[in-house]
């Protein structure tokens, strides 16, 4: 008898469950939300065992309906059209639940370290230029929501964000928001006139290795593995992509930007690759192996000595990437850097120069500034090396010296940042002149008089000044590949 009270005990209880039971959604679905414009977007969440979900959207009035699986769990794929909004989604397992303020838009995933957390107010004791200016305009642009992803370092993959929500643009959102991030997506609003969706996922001083998984790193097999595994913290492998990329995967976005790369200085010979594994499996990740990723050069700063290295080969494993991964592209930054703030403060520009890439590349707009100039060529006549250079053109992204570079002993009209070198691997500073009906910078050493190799701002903090016309500093670069002295690397 008493076994028949308890079963039937039980049996109520379920019953009341599922009547009370609502439908649980991740924190990235909610209201205020940017879906992507144009796509076949996931919607999922958890209900009771086989409860019937039905999903309505407004901006169609389309309805669709799923099932929950054994576990709870329920998903479904809705068609979304045209930016705008704002609109609604209506979801019903016995209970309504409505998203409201819902737009149709552009999604970018903004990721990396300190200067991508960066926010518009800046850091203690590390301004960001222009930020009351931008905080003030906020309201101007509701269009604009943001959600930032709570920090969150684990060892397993986690199927939710363990904190965050979306925000419309306003003072207090905008203040604490990714300034990168956010210059990028008021850029991209202001030229295209639709919603922007942007997902700030960051964390100050961690390694490429944390916002990967373990396998993707163990199948490379030109890197050392020890220095790879050798993090703890934040820093270990895969905890932020656990906890900090592994949740997003579902939301459809139409791209990616990344400033990241600081904290793998000492393993600059490692970089690349694990640079273009991470691009393949976030691509893999999110079923679109065209995916846009756009990616900061790492800023000049001074590190353990101005005139060391480890910096340069490190912008230069990302130049490599970018040259050999489609559908890539870099901002440069060498105009921008500080010699004693690891943080630039001109965030502004290089929010912009990211979004100078995904318009011109991805959503066709002309007349904007080509990507950042890089070496293309070098040729030696007699004791001169004549350098030509990609993403050049006769107007307004002619070559030219930037006459604000700031440094007091550079003369204004003056070409500077090279170095020459003859076949004795010794380089000296170079004279440089620029050929600009030619869109060519001559370069020459009375110290060497059959130059062999260049390089241009090579150094953690160079001394250099060449931009376009348009302002976009030319990428550091060297022609040669001898090895350099692990003195002029790091501080011994």
């Amino acid at each position: 008898m008493r076994k028949r009270y308890f079963s039937l005990f039980l049996m109520l209880v379920g019953i009341l469950l599922s009547v009370n039971a609502k439908i649980e959604l991740p924190r990235l679905l909610g209201d205020n939300m940017v879906l992507q414009r144009h796509a076949e977007v996931n919607l999922w969440g958890k209900s009771d065992t086989g409860k019937e979900i039905a999903v309505r959207t407004s901006w169609n009035n389309k309805a669709y309906k799923t099932k929950a699986d054994k576990s709870g769990n329920w998903a479904v794929k809705v068609q979304t059209g045209e930016a705008g909004g704002p609109y609604s989604i209506t979801l019903n397992d016995g209970e309504e639940l409505i998203l409201n303020n819902v737009l149709l838009g552009e999604v970018w995933i903004c990721s990396g370290q300190s200067n991508m957390e960066f926010p518009i107010c800046g850091f203690i004791n590390q301004y960001n230029e222009g930020s009351l200016e931008t905080i003030i305009e906020a309201k101007k642009y509701p269009d604009i929501r943001l959600f930032t992803v709570e920090k969150n370092a684990v060892d397993t993959p986690q199927d939710d964000c363990k904190g965050g929500k979306w925000l419309i643009s306003d003072y207090a959102s905008v203040s604490a928001f990714s300034a990168v991030a956010y210059y990028f997506g008021k850029m991209l609003h202001e030229a295209l006139d639709v919603p922007i969706g942007l997902i700030a996922t960051s964390w100050g001083g961690t390694r490429i290795e944390a916002w990967m998984t373990e396998e993707s790193i163990s199948k490379l097999p030109n890197i050392n593995q020890t220095i790879a595994f050798s993090g703890d913290g934040p820093n270990k492998a895969a905890v932020l992509y656990n906890g900090m990329i592994h949740p997003l995967i579902r939301y459809q976005a139409k791209g990616f930007i990344w400033y990241q790369g600081e904290s793998n200085r000492e393993a600059y010979f490692d970089y690349k690759d694990l640079l273009t594994r991470m691009i393949a499996l976030w691509r893999h990740l999110w079923n679109n192996d065209k995916m846009p990723f756009y990616m900061v050069q790492l800023a000049p700063y001074n590190y353990d000595g101005a005139d060391l290295r480890s910096l340069a080969l490190t912008v230069e494993a990302q130049t490599k990437v970018v040259a050999e991964v489609p559908h890539t592209g870099i901002a440069g930054t060498t105009d921008i850097g500080h010699q004693s703030n690891i943080h630039p403060p001109k965030k502004k520009e290089v929010g912009m120069r990211l979004a100078f890439l995904a318009l011109q590349h991805d959503y066709g707009v002309e007349g904007l500034p080509l990507d950042a100039p890089t070496f293309k060529s070098m040729e030696v006549k007699d004791s001169l090396a004549i350098l030509s250079f990609n993403n050049v053109s006769d107007a307004s992204d002619a070559m030219a010296p930037n006459s604000l570079a700031g440094f007091n002993d550079i003369h204004i009209h003056s070409v500077n940042g090279f170095e020459i070198a003859g076949a004795d691997q010794r380089f000296y500073p170079a004279k440089s002149r620029l050929l600009w009906w030619k869109n060519q910078i001559e370069v020459s050493s009375d110290s060497v008089k059959s130059p062999v190799a260049v390089r241009y701002a090579f150094k953690n903090f160079p001394k250099a000044n060449v931009t376009t016309t348009f302002g976009i500093p030319l990428i550091p670069f060297r022609t040669d590949q001898w090895e350099i002295p692990k003195k002029e690397i790091f501080k011994q």
